[in-house]
């Protein structure tokens, strides 16, 4: 049931969302930049440090096929604003962390009540915006700021540590969050599906433990050995999990994911393997880029912030592009175009140095990669969401978000362990720091590169270039109808 309000208020609603998207985005990236500080303050070890991003993107991708569907069925605008008090009192403890582990577990729960955020704000959007040319431009916006909260959460990031100190990263989410969550009722309707509420509880807990354990056996790998006992017992046990999870959805009669149920689109079971191979490029970026800056060049935080400001601008142009070019091409061709360009930044930033220096290192890959990003994030959240029923709205979105969240987490995981591993071979050799650290960083994003290019490879081969085009060919008409993109 659903009350759709004017026009000019679905736009205001729309920046509303879009502004809560935006700091779910930028919490993953915000702490990059303070992550030397954090490891200082709390004494983390150079292997444990990716886990302060880790626990948010593990427990924000594990639970947001719950969100979704809790949105669908409780009420999309109700789970938005307790995802908003979950996310901001979350903030506020890891604020005030006083070790690494009290920290780690703020950020899962952070993660938590992103998880609530995400699928309710972007299944709004869709139940806001026909599908079309309207809707292409909400998306345009959803794209831009998806994808510049990345870029502006290292800025804010730097910005926030330099003068404030690296709790202030956190601390910023409470105000924000508050104010979202007191101006959601008198700009958002509430909308949900009829019906029996079921919630796959288990189903959430399967696949949240099972990838949760997958991600720390690669990291703790490293350090454990890849052919030890505790590293292949931890990832039967998360195998093990995760067929689990396959298990409980084909018997619960209110499944997380419905098999093959939404998975009968094949451009949307396409598009979000696409979605996890992005991410698993594209998280890895912030952090390598973010490290080489202030551990090699020796930027201050406030420095390497400024440094992500073409990043960010660059995104934002992108992904105003992007809308209009996915209504007048189709999603299909900016998706692969997106993916190419994000493979040839990443190819471009792995050839850093330890005596790098911005123009040379830095500007020109940033920029490349921010058209890649704005090109892949528009196109492909479209994509996601394209001829899905409005009772499957929640479902839709939680798997978009789900595949970037767990993608961008595997990825990192595998990235971190393979820099960290080819870093300590070289300090073992006798290496210097600056170096040693340099040619870690460039080995983990020349791989992060090659998950672009497949990405971009099954996006040109698996998506349907019919069903995008039908797209295309819809939202310039003006079809209010849902187009449906099963070839």
């Amino acid at each position: 049931m659903t009350t759709t309000p004017s026009t000019d208020r679905r736009w205001l609603a729309l920046a509303l969302l879009a502004a809560a998207q935006f700091i779910v985005v930028l919490d993953a990236a915000i702490v990059n930049v303070a992550l030397p500080s954090i490891g200082r303050a709390l004494d983390f070890s150079q292997d444990n440090l990716s886990w302060v991003v880790n626990a948010y993107t593990l427990t924000f991708g594990g639970f947001l096929l719950l969100g979704g569907r809790m949105a669908d069925l409780i009420g999309r605008r109700r789970m938005f604003v307790i995802g908003l008090v979950l996310f901001a009192s979350a903030s506020l403890a890891g604020g005030l962390a006083q070790s690494d582990v009290w920290l780690i577990v703020a950020r899962a729960v952070q993660g938590l009540g992103a998880a609530l955020v995400s699928p309710a704000a972007l299944s709004l959007v869709t139940v806001l915006f026909r599908e079309g040319a309207e809707r292409n431009k909400a998306m345009g916006v959803w794209g831009a700021v998806s994808g510049a909260g990345g870029a502006a959460g290292v800025l804010f990031g730097g910005m926030l540590t330099q003068w404030a100190g690296w709790e202030w990263v956190l601390f910023v989410n409470v105000p924000i969050g508050i104010a979202a969550a007191l101006i959601a009722p008198r700009l958002l309707p509430e909308s949900r599906n009829a019906g029996p509420r079921h919630f796959d509880v288990a189903g959430a807990i399967a696949v949240t433990g099972g990838l949760s354990l997958l991600v720390y056996s690669i990291v703790n790998a490293n350090k454990a050995g890849w052919a030890s006992a505790e590293t292949l017992i931890l990832m039967g046990v998360a195998v093990a999990s995760i067929v689990a999870f396959v298990a409980i959805e084909r018997r619960t009669k209110a499944p997380l994911v419905p098999f093959p149920g939404i998975f009968r689109i094949r451009t949307i079971t396409s598009v979000n393997v696409v979605a996890l191979l992005i991410a698993m490029s594209l998280f890895s970026m912030f952090f390598f880029v973010s490290l080489y800056m202030q551990q090699v060049l020796g930027y201050d935080a406030l420095k390497a912030g400024v440094s992500y400001l073409p990043l960010a601008g660059g995104i934002i142009v992108s992904a105003g592009m992007a809308s209009g070019l996915v209504t007048r091409f189709g999603f299909k061709p900016i998706l692969v175009l997106g993916m190419v360009l994000t493979a040839g930044g990443l190819v471009w930033f792995a050839q850093i140095s330890a005596g790098g220096s911005y123009l040379g290192d830095i500007l020109f890959p940033s920029l490349l990669s921010a058209f890649g990003l704005g090109f892949a994030f528009v196109s492909m959240t479209v994509a996601a969401v394209a001829g899905v029923e409005g009772h499957e709205a929640g479902l839709a979105s939680g798997l978009i978000n789900t595949s970037q969240q767990i993608g961008g987490a595997l990825g990192l995981a595998i990235l971190a362990a393979i820099a960290n591993s080819r870093t300590d071979s070289l300090l073992g050799d006798g290496t210097a720091r600056a170096q040693a650290l340099t040619e870690g960083f460039g080995t983990a994003m020349t791989v992060g590169a090659g998950f672009a290019i497949a990405g971009a490879l099954l996006a040109l081969f698996t998506i349907s270039g019919r069903a995008s085009r039908e797209h295309a060919a819809a939202a310039q008409a003006g079809e209010v109808e849902v187009v449906p993109v099963s070839a």
